[in-house]
């Protein structure tokens, strides 16, 4: 998969293409269906299929107040996108000259002359150019009179839940990462390096490895069952969210406890990745550091039970 930068990155005899444009974050169901079809439509036609997306997300500049957290930082989300198969995203960097960028200009400069589109696939509820004045009728208008059609995708739901990475967000937030999962159409993840502890965990209760400071999205305080990967060993483990409130802990910390644990090498730059399946309790203060071991204990076997059936649903019969 190439990536573009920028627009001037764009070759000028790149093309025909089939494009999509969006800000893909989470990379979810619906999302992927829409790749999926301009990935088979492209092949199908000799053409290049491609996804517009911005960097940073445009509601960072546009609404920072809102302090948006991601889904999929942009290096998770482009191997996300990379794995629907398109051939091509092209990563504008979203400024001032961007955000006033009307409708038609955005579907000239970019769709049409840079990009030489057949079609644009887009959801119902896309919306485009300086203020979002753009949506799916004045794209198909720009279409008609530019040379490419224009296919709406009408809004999709999975067990009456609209799949947008939105909804997404308030599941993690309130913690339901099984409901994300469906929707995702894979765990939710969150990937960097390990960081320094406080040795609570080695000291009073398990070993852990805790994750170095994380920016963006991360589910409610909690304890979960998760996957984890050290490097390029996953293991099935429990993972703590939260303030550890029973040693009177002030730091957001997230700490991992690998059920199949073994000795590991750890440095600052080896990758941690968690993923997070199902959620098993609030985060609460304990009584008694022997009242936290003692919950651990179920916690653990609760996700020992978890992975056992896990497993015996994927055999084959």
């Amino acid at each position: 998969m190439r990536v573009f930068h920028k627009l001037e990155d764009v070759p000028a005899d790149f093309g025909p293409t089939f494009a999509t444009v969006g800000n893909f974050d989470g990379v979810h169901q619906a999302h992927a269906h829409v790749l999926r079809d301009i990935v088979a439509r492209a092949k199908a036609n000799g053409a290049q299929a491609v996804a517009v997306t911005f960097e940073p997300h445009p509601t960072r500049i546009l609404k920072p107040e809102a302090g948006l957290k991601l889904l999929t930082p942009t290096p998770e989300k482009l191997r996300w996108l990379e794995s629907t198969g398109i051939d091509a995203v092209l990563l504008l960097p979203f400024g001032r000259d961007l955000s006033l960028m009307t409708p038609r200009q955005f579907a000239e400069r970019i769709l049409k002359k840079k990009l030489h589109a057949r079609e644009v696939h887009e959801g119902f509820n896309f919306r485009f150019g300086h203020k979002a004045v753009g949506d799916v009728n004045m794209l198909a208008e720009f279409g008609r009179e530019m040379g490419f059609e224009v296919k709406v995708y009408p809004e999709m739901k999975l067990r009456g839940e609209t799949v947008s990475s939105s909804q997404i967000r308030r599941l993690i937030g309130e913690g339901r990462v099984s409901r994300a999962r469906h929707l995702l159409a894979r765990p939710f993840c969150i990937l960097g390096n390990p960081g320094r502890g406080r040795g609570y965990g080695s000291k009073y209760t398990v070993p852990t490895i805790n994750m170095a400071r994380y920016e963006e999205l991360v589910p409610k305080d909690g304890v979960y069952i998760t996957w984890t990967r050290v490097g390029s060993e996953r293991f099935d483990s429990v993972t703590n969210v939260g303030n550890r409130p029973t040693f009177g802990a002030e730091l957001f910390a997230i700490e991992t406890h690998l059920l199949n644990f073994h000795p590991l090498e750890l440095t600052p730059d080896t990758e941690v990745e968690i993923c997070f399946l199902e959620r098993l309790r609030d985060e609460i203060k304990f009584p008694s550091v022997e009242a936290l071991r003692e919950q651990i204990a179920r916690d653990v076997k609760k996700a020992r039970r978890y992975f056992h059936l896990l497993r015996l649903r994927r055999r084959p019969a």
